[in-house]
């Protein structure tokens, strides 16, 4: 295959398939609309698994495992709910094959072993861990209840992309139970933040926070909370979001709780979750013509040294002086990779691991021996230099921070530059169509007024931002009174 890619100017989502594809982070499977996750791909994922599994359990949180079936009635007892995910849900209804008599050696459903309740694959988990916190929580001593679990769930997309849509995908999904409104609206509050701490932190990935309109928040939630990122190619991508439940999982699963005061009350809930679609706003956040560009904190392997050498003697003597450097780097933490392979030249080398994103590369020769130096590139602005072998240690560290910051600094940059406060349809249509991002516009806060902007752009109302010095003004399309401004944007 060849390495070259489409430019991104030319065919942006080509040019994302072909990272995909070319990085070895995941492929197509033979099962539609779903994917395999390779093992380059997975590291990243797992990396990102491993902070927000600190930072969950850092606030109390602990992980548990739900059954991945869920009983058509349970999933039916919260009505929006399941109203909302009903067109991608999955359906078991057999248990068993036989053999097929109208065609030898295939087989078929047996008729005889038809489910007596229907199974659904879960999109979304609410529903059984709702019917089991029923028996969990009794007293107020139980609370609050702060439960997480890393999974894989099913939606049956009709449009799909790697990463980004796909029917089956992997994720986290949070479930808290509480005594009072106020405690659970904290919980999705803090949440929230911790998403965005991880997004800005780890992936370098700038986010606005905000809360979604009424006809974008989760089925069955009385707000949403989200972060929005912004995409090289000016599209929105909802990166995670946190939901205030009110009560009304408590209600449809009869979850009460005995107060101090001896009285029973319904629980306040909250749900929150991430998935692997953030391995696809990491990839449009960062990558550019020469592949995968990824942030060091995420990066499975953050340095590679690649040896230059001609015959066996040399790359023993590289080898000696390079096993040195892998165990300083090692112990301060840092993933290195040493690439000592006779099958392909430094070249070859060079650009897979450019086009895999590795944040620092080291080359070391037969000459970098004799001088006391090797030659470092760094992936992020492509720049080269030669250091001394005595100073390596400390500059890989800087280096790596320094990359860190550039990439957070860069995307910022842009996505700062493509926040267009609008103030009439026109405006709003020319940042839509052209410009791209994020259009900043009032709007009169109907549903009616947000599906027709959505008919006439294509754009929807990405969040609400929490800013608390909005000045009133008026909608855009209608022209009425708006209390504040909100993001439009096309989006993922």
């Amino acid at each position: 295959m060849s390495k070259k890619l489409t430019k991104r100017s030319e065919d942006y989502s080509k040019w994302y398939n072909e990272i995909i594809l070319k990085a070895d982070l995941a492929e197509n499977s033979a099962v539609r609309g779903c994917m395999v996750i390779k093992p380059y791909g997975f590291a990243i994922w797992e990396k990102m698994q491993a902070e927000l599994d600190r930072m969950f359990k850092e606030t109390g949180h602990q992980n548990a495992y739900f059954p991945l079936f869920v009983p058509k009635s349970l999933f039916e007892a919260e009505e929006k709910n399941a109203e909302g995910f009903a067109k991608e849900c999955a359906v078991v209804t057999h248990y068993r094959l036989q053999n097929d008599p109208t065609n030898e050696g295939k087989l078929r459903v047996d008729p005889e072993a038809k489910l007596e309740e229907e199974l659904i694959v879960r999109p979304t988990s609410e529903a059984i861990i709702w019917n089991t916190y029923k028996g969990w929580i009794q007293s107020y001593r139980d609370l609050p209840l702060l439960i997480n679990q890393w999974a894989n769930v099913v939606r049956w997309e009709m449009r799909t992309r790697l990463f980004l849509r796909t029917s089956e995908f992997l994720w986290q999904e949070g479930h808290t139970a509480h005594t009072t409104k106020n405690e659970a609206l904290l919980e999705a509050k803090q949440m929230q933040d911790i998403y965005a701490e991880f997004a800005e932190k780890f992936m370098a990935m700038p986010v606005v926070k905000g809360f979604k309109s009424e006809s974008e928040r989760f089925a069955g939630a009385e707000e949403t909370y989200t972060i929005e990122a912004l995409m090289q190619d000016g599209k929105a991508l909802q990166a995670g979001t946190s939901h205030f439940l009110g009560q009304n999982f408590a209600k449809a699963f009869d979850v009460k709780y005995t107060s101090k005061e001896g009285s029973q009350e319904f629980v306040w809930a909250t749900s929150w979750g991430v998935s692997t679609r953030l391995i696809g706003g990491l990839i449009m956040t960062h990558s550019d013509d020469f592949g995968l560009v990824l942030p060091p904190k995420l990066a499975p392997i953050q340095v590679v040294i690649v040896p230059i050498y001609k015959g066996e003697e040399q790359l023993a003597v590289i080898s000696n002086k390079v096993s040195g450097i892998l165990k300083s780097l090692r112990s301060k933490g840092i993933s290195v990779k040493f690439d000592d392979r006779d099958t392909f030249r430094p070249g070859a080398k060079f650009a897979e691991y450019e086009l895999k994103g590795v944040p620092i590369r080291i080359a070391i020769g037969s000459r970098d021996i004799e001088n006391n130096t090797l030659e470092i590139a760094r992936r992020d602005t492509l720049e080269k230099q030669t250091v001394s072998q005595d100073d390596v240690i400390d500059c890989i560290e800087n280096l790596l921070e320094e990359i860190q910051d550039n990439l957070f600094n860069k995307a910022i940059s842009f996505r700062n530059n493509h926040i267009t406060e609008v103030n009439s349809f026109e405006e709003f249509k020319e940042v839509i169509d052209h410009k791209g991002g994020f259009a900043s516009a009032h709007w009169d806060g109907t549903i009616e007024t947000e599906n027709k902007i959505k008919e006439l752009t294509k754009a929807t109302i990405r969040c609400i931002p929490g800013n608390a010095n909005e000045k009133p003004g008026f909608c855009v399309l209608t022209g009425k009174e708006s209390d504040r401004r909100v993001l439009f944007a096309k989006a993922y």
